[in-house]
């Protein structure tokens, strides 16, 4: 494969990046200090005004829905042409949703988008990607393994012309937002049929009769206000038959198309949020003294530096070879990368991030500097979409098969 950019991607990229940082890197400050007293009031979770000015610029200048792979919706870039402007995103919290590019979002976008009927995309899929709305994903449970979805135990039953949705999910990401309009729940349907087609995927306005917030969970503490992570029960949840998306018993397959984007996506963000460290471990290095020395001078820093630098760019390399694969070969051929670089990339942030923390000494666990954060979101990484042990299961496995045949 050819790692250039086209010249397609190479000017987005260079738009993202000056909108990042003369934009987006500049508000930080007012963003986080908007958060930070609203922590200090009861009530719900409130959106920095900052972030609706940001997002009116962004669209303004048509850097707006990049992910999506269809020019009726999007700019039409390919995996790869992506990857370099959700790299660039990764630079920042604020980012992802300033651009609209935000998960969950972004997956339930591409499930309405492939898998919604013409209503269900009229109501949900055209105020989302105008960025007029949020979302939210609840697919975890508390009860079983999340790592195994066939042993889902909420349900998501067709009575007549209703679903009817019982059950508790947890982490359900974009829950706390308040432009939270809809939640896409997947459940049991049908338990007697084969074990990949007994669940489906259900629309759920937010505000339904029996739909309850019970509480929003930390990540080590950082609650990724405001969009969050929170545990939700169904109790007794009617709705018409056609909010399922796709019919009854298409959800697991929904799921695994809208996973395998969600993932790849991800590790692009982790990308950017590993060289946000590393900028902040390199100037910390070289402005902070210990000792009559710099502290890159001292304990072995240089060499961290370096191989957090080879780390970065080993990752980089694979996640593009992942997108290119899927752009010319197709999810079938992808699916080993895609779980090679889910398994990889969190872990090389999370190493990366600690780096950076350790040079930074006790601010460096603080909300003072982005790194705290930063590291709460790359370890939760290594679980969500599937946890490191599922992934490597699966690489072990296509390996395995491939080195017998070869025997």
């Amino acid at each position: 494969m050819d790692f250039a950019h086209t010249p397609r991607a190479r000017g987005y990229l260079e738009s993202v990046r000056h909108f990042l940082e003369s934009e987006i890197l500049p508000a930080e400050a007012a963003h986080r200090a908007h958060l930070s007293a609203a922590r200090e009031r009861p009530g719900p979770w409130t959106v920095p005004p900052v972030t609706a000015e940001l997002k009116a610029g962004a669209r303004a200048a048509g850097l707006w829905n990049l992910y999506l792979s269809d020019p009726a919706h999007g700019p039409g870039l390919t995996t790869a042409e992506y990857a370099p402007l959700a790299e660039q995103m990764g630079h920042s919290p604020l980012a992802p949703e300033v651009f609209n590019c935000n998960a969950p979002d972004t997956g339930n976008a591409e499930v309405l988008l492939h898998h919604g009927s013409r209503e269900q995309r009229d109501r949900w899929l055209a105020p989302l990607l105008a960025g007029e709305i949020r979302s939210a994903f609840c697919m975890t449970e508390p009860g079983v393994a999340s790592s195994d979805a066939t042993t889902m135990a909420a349900t998501a039953v067709v009575q007549g012309d209703e679903v009817v949705l019982n059950g508790r999910k947890w982490w359900s990401t974009g829950l706390g937002h308040p432009d939270c309009r809809f939640l896409v729940f997947m459940g049991l349907t049908d338990p007697a049929a084969e074990r990949h087609r007994r669940h489906s995927m259900v629309l759920v306005p937010t505000g339904t009769p029996g739909v309850r917030i019970e509480r929003m969970l930390p990540v080590l503490g950082h609650y990724d206000e405001p969009y969050g992570h929170g545990e939700v029960t169904f109790t007794d949840v009617r709705l018409p038959s056609d909010a399922v998306i796709g019919g009854p018993g298409h959800g697991f397959a929904i799921a695994q198309s809208r996973l395998g984007p969600g993932r790849i996506h991800h590790c692009m963000r982790l990308i950017g949020l590993a060289e946000r460290a590393l900028h902040l471990a390199c100037r910390r290095a070289t402005a902070r003294t210990a000792f009559g020395r710099p502290l890159a001078d001292l304990g072995g820093n240089r060499e961290r530096i370096a191989r957090a630098r080879i780390a970065i760019d080993q990752a980089r390399l694979h996640v593009l070879h992942a997108a290119w694969l899927l752009d010319t070969r197709g999810p079938a051929a992808a699916r080993g990368p895609l779980s090679q670089v889910k398994a990889a990339v969190p872990a090389m942030a999370c190493d990366v991030v600690d780096m950076a923390v350790q040079l930074h000494g006790a601010v460096g666990l603080s909300d003072d500097t982005p790194l705290a954060a930063a590291y709460a979101t790359a370890r939760a990484l290594r679980l969500a979409d599937g946890p490191d042990e599922v992934h490597l299961a699966l690489v072990a496995r296509l390996e395995l098969a491939a080195q017998q045949e070869q025997s």
